[in-house]
C-alpha cells in the first residue's frame, strides 16, 4: 500500500508540474482584449495563498485550536527573529526564480522550457556536493551527463526551425537566459533551504510561512518597481481571469518541502 501511495504521489506531482507549465505558457501567449495580467502580481498572490495554506496546516497540526495556533506562530516566528531572518535569502531567490519562469515561458515553447529547466537537477546536485558535502555515485554523475546531453540536443536548432528561430532570436535568448538563471537560483535556494531545515527543529510549514512572508515583501517591491505605473492605471488584478487563477493555484501547490 505504501509503494502504491508513492507512485500515486509521483503521478500527481508530474501531472501538477506539467499542468503548471502548459497553463502558464498558454496564459502568457493567449490573445485577449484588454490588458494582460501582470506576472509580478501573480507571484505575490501565490505567496499570500501559500501563507494561508500553511497557516491552515499548522492549525490542523494544532488540533484545530486558534489559541494553540496563535501560540505556535508567536513562539516560532515572532520570538525567533534571527531564525526567521535566515529565510530572507532563499525567499528573495525563490521570488526572483518565480518571476524568471514567467519570462522564460513568455519566450520559449513549453517543451523546450520543460527540458531545459531540468538542469536544476544538475545545479542542485552541484550545490549539494559543495554546501552539504554530499557524495554522488558513478550512476548519479552519469545521469547528470545524460541530462546535460539531452538539454543540449533540445537547444540545437533543426534545419526546419532555422527561419522561425532567426525571426525570434532575441526572445529565444531572453527565454533561455531566464530559465538558466532560474535553474541556478533553484539549485542554490533549494540546498540552502534544506540546510536550514536540518539545522533547526521548526516544521516545514512554519518555514514556508516565513518564506512566504519575505516572498510577499520582495514580490511587492518588484510590483512597485517594474509594474507600479500599470498597477496604478489598471489595478492590481488587471487581466485576471479563470485561467490566471488556475496558474496561481498550481503555483501555490509548489510548497517547499
Amino acid at each position: 500500500m505504501f509503494a502504491n501511495l508513492k507512485y500515486v504521489s509521483l503521478g500527481i506531482l508530474v501531472f501538477q508540474t506539467t499542468s503548471l507549465v502548459l497553463t502558464m505558457r498558454y496564459s502568457r501567449t493567449l490573445k485577449e482584449e484588454g490588458p494582460r495580467y501582470l506576472s509580478s502580481t501573480a507571484v505575490v498572490v501565490a505567496e499570500l495563498l501559500k501563507i494561508m495554506a500553511c497557516i491552515l496546516l499548522v492549525y490542523k497540526d494544532s488540533k484545530c485550536s486558534l489559541r494553540a495556533l496563535n501560540r505556535v506562530l508567536h513562539d516560532e516566528i515572532l520570538n525567533k527573529p534571527m531564525e526567521t531572518l535566515k529565510l530572507a535569502i532563499p525567499s528573495g531567490i525563490y521570488t526572483l526564480q518565480n518571476n524568471l519562469l514567467y519570462v522564460a515561458l513568455s519566450n520559449l515553447d513549453a517543451a523546450t522550457y520543460q527540458v531545459t529547466y531540468q538542469l536544476k537537477i544538475l545545479t542542485t546536485a552541484l550545490f549539494s556536493v559543495s554546501m552539504l558535502s554530499k557524495k554522488l555515485g558513478v550512476y548519479q554523475w552519469l545521469s547528470l551527463v545524460i541530462l546535460m546531453t539531452g538539454v543540449a540536443f533540445v537547444q540545437w536548432p533543426s534545419d526546419s526551425q532555422l527561419d522561425s528561430k532567426e525571426l525570434s532570436a532575441g526572445s529565444q535568448f531572453v527565454g533561455l537566459m531566464a530559465v538558466l538563471t532560474a535553474c541556478f537560483s533553484s539549485g542554490f535556494a533549494g540546498v540552502y533551504f534544506e540546510k536550514i531545515l536540518k539545522e533547526t527543529k521548526q516544521s516545514v510549514w512554519i518555514r514556508n510561512i516565513q518564506l512566504g512572508f519575505f516572498g510577499s515583501i520582495f514580490g511587492l517591491m518588484g510590483v512597485y518597481i517594474y509594474d507600479g505605473e500599470l498597477v496604478s492605471k489598471n489595478g492590481f488584478f488587471q487581466g485576471y481571469n479563470r485561467l490566471t487563477w488556475i496558474v496561481v493555484v498550481l503555483q501555490v501547490k509548489h510548497l517547499k518541502s
